[in-house]
Order: structure tokens, then C-alpha cells, then sequence
């Protein structure tokens, strides 16, 4: 999975958070191309038909796990990002009882559960979230509306998907600042 790039330009000054920039991959979501689903707050996970793997990203000058596909390089950051063995990650001990004995669909899904990030979609058991089935939301798609829309917004954010392929996500926190006013985008 390449990742997603975020529907806003980040902020030079401070990279957690967005401008009111469209970045440039990502205009067609500005002119009503795409269907918006929410995003889920677990680990990304990959099952290819055969085998499942987890989603890894490498830091410049380390060296990739064993069994590592890489699939995208970040020549910015020096980091890699790919999929290595879940068997071998240190979230195999929560997918193995997600997976238990059903019958997946080749695709990637969301491990989301209670030792997940905290547990921030409240499951009292780990559960894998297909992307392919991902819950349709209907949101704003300018800078003011999303960012008044994510107030209080209950998920962690959105993710895009245009009928070609194409991604791009917003998470809440890429608006939050202490002290936050409107004028701090204008």
C-alpha cells in the first residue's frame, strides 16, 4: 500500500498540521470526484490470498526486516515503506485471533482492538475493518468545511477513493493546535 497522500498541503513550519493549500495530487477530491469513507484508527494489514502481511516503514540507514517488500521510497525522509511477514510483526499475536478461522477476501484491512493505538474505536476484542468495505460518510470537501465538520468528529478522519484508484485521506489532529483560531490559516 503506497501512502495516501493528505488532501492539504502540510505546514513548513509545522509538519503536523495542514494549510488551506489543495495539494496537488489531490484536487479531484475538491472538485467532487471520489466517494469519502471514514478512516479507522488501528494498523494497516495486507492479505494477499495466501498469506497476510503487515505494513512497515523503515527508517533511513536501517535495515528492512527479513522477508521486507518494499513498495515505496521516500527520497525526502530516507524512509521505505512495504510489508513485511505479519507472522513475524509485533502485531501477529492481535491478528492471529482477528483472523481465527474465516474466510477473507484478498485486500487490506484495519487491525483495530484494545492493545491498537490505545483502542481508539472502543472494540472490546480485535477486529480486522476491510477497506474495501469501508463506511461511506458524507462531508464537506473545502479547508473551512472539514475543518468545522472534524469538531467533535467521532473518527479519526477520511480517506477518498476516486473510481481510478487513487487515495487521499484527512485526519482530525491535522487541524488541532492549542489555541486554535481561524485567522491562524489566513
Amino acid at each position: 500500500m503506497r501512502k495516501i497522500p493528505t488532501l492539504f498541503r502540510r505546514n513548513p513550519d509545522d509538519m503536523r498540521f495542514v494549510l488551506p493549500e489543495v495539494h496537488p495530487d489531490c484536487q479531484w477530491v475538491l472538485d467532487g470526484e471520489g466517494v469519502a469513507t471514514r478512516k479507522y484508527d488501528g494498523t494497516c494489514v495486507m492479505f494477499d490470498g495466501e498469506r497476510w502481511w503487515a505494513r512497515r516503514e523503515v527508517k533511513a540507514g536501517k535495515n528492512p526486516p527479513t522477508g521486507f517488500v518494499e513498495v515505496e521510497h521516500d527520497a525526502n525522509t530516507g524512509k521505505t515503506m512495504g510489508w513485511e511477514p505479519a507472522q513475524q510483526s509485533a502485531f501477529w499475536k492481535h491478528l492471529a485471533p482477528a483472523v481465527d478461522d474465516r474466510v477473507f477476501e484478498p485486500g487490506t484491512y484495519e487491525l483495530c482492538g484494545p492493545k491498537i493505538n490505545g483502542n481508539p474505536e472502543g472494540l472490546d476484542r480485535h477486529l480486522l475493518l476491510g477497506h474495501a468495505r469501508a463506511e461511506v460518510i458524507a462531508v464537506p470537501r473545502d479547508f473551512e468545511g472539514l475543518r468545522a465538520a472534524f469538531t467533535g468528529f467521532p473518527h479519526e478522519g477520511v480517506v477518498w477513493h476516486h473510481p481510478d484508484g487513487r487515495m487521499a485521506k484527512l485526519k482530525v489532529r491535522d487541524f488541532l493546535r492549542e489555541n486554535l483560531e481561524a485567522d491562524d490559516y489566513r
